[in-house]
Order: C-alpha cells, then structure tokens, then sequence
C-alpha cells in the first residue's frame, strides 16, 4: 500500500464556477501545471464513473512531457470526485469540495504516492498544481 499525501486550498468563489473550472477541458488547460515553464496543451474530461481524463503535460520548451490519464471510480457534484490513476501501480486519489461561506470553496486532495519521486517533490507539484488552479478560478 502506497503512502498518501494530501493538499489542500480554499479557493474564493462559488461552489458552481470552482466545478466548472475544476472539470471543463477548457479551463483545466489553463491551470493543471505546476510551474509557469509547463503547459497543458491538450485535456479531454469524461466526468462520470468509469468515464476518463486525460491531461497532457508538457514543458514549454518541449524538452519533457507526459500524459496524467485516469478512469473515475466516484463523481458527486460539487462535493467529491474518485479516481484510479494509469499505470502499473493504479494508484488512486480523491478531491472533496466544501463550501465555506458564500463564496469560498475548500478543495482537498488525497493521493497515493508513486515510488520514483521523494515525498516533498511529489506534494510540491500536486500543490503548485493546485495553487495554479486557485489563482485560475479566482478570476473567473
């Protein structure tokens, strides 16, 4: 069993424009890196259980990139999204959302550690990721 790590962030707008953001291709092409030397040039979102994601990542500079791809196990709206990641190890993670307030949402993440990275870098990325989404949604 992998060890988990969580992150999380509260994010000041509505719960239905912080969804939209969270799940719209369009928009998860605007936020889903975790540097501004990354992109996301392509994002398909199927979101239902056993629908797909999928999310190209890649360097600006074209010198790296992968695909972070997944089948739902679990979708409430506006409160929890489940998912098994692909990959030898299928390790899975899940995002709650909670309204704080009129205009706040609380997003938190829970998932699995992969066994490459070490743990600091692995909870850096997924929360710059998230950082980037905050900054994101607050503008809409």
């Amino acid at each position: 069993m992998n060890n988990k790590i969580t992150i999380e962030a509260i994010v000041e707008n509505t719960m239905d424009k912080v969804w939209m953001a969270w799940n719209d291709p369009e928009h998860i092409m605007k936020w889903a890196f975790a540097s501004d030397d990354w992109e996301v040039p392509e994002a398909t979102n199927d979101l239902k259980v056993g629908g797909r994601f999928m999310t190209r990542m890649a360097a600006k500079d074209k010198s790296a990139g992968f695909d972070f791809a997944g089948t739902y196990t679990e979708v409430v709206p506006n409160q929890k999204i489940a998912y098994t990641m692909d990959g030898d190890d299928a390790r899975t993670a899940v995002t709650l959302f909670e309204v704080f307030g009129e205009k706040q949402v609380k997003i938190t993440t829970t998932f699995e550690m992969e066994n490459e990275n070490p743990e600091e870098m692995q909870q850096g990325g997924w929360q710059g990721i998230l950082n980037n989404f905050k900054k994101h949604a607050e503008t809409l």
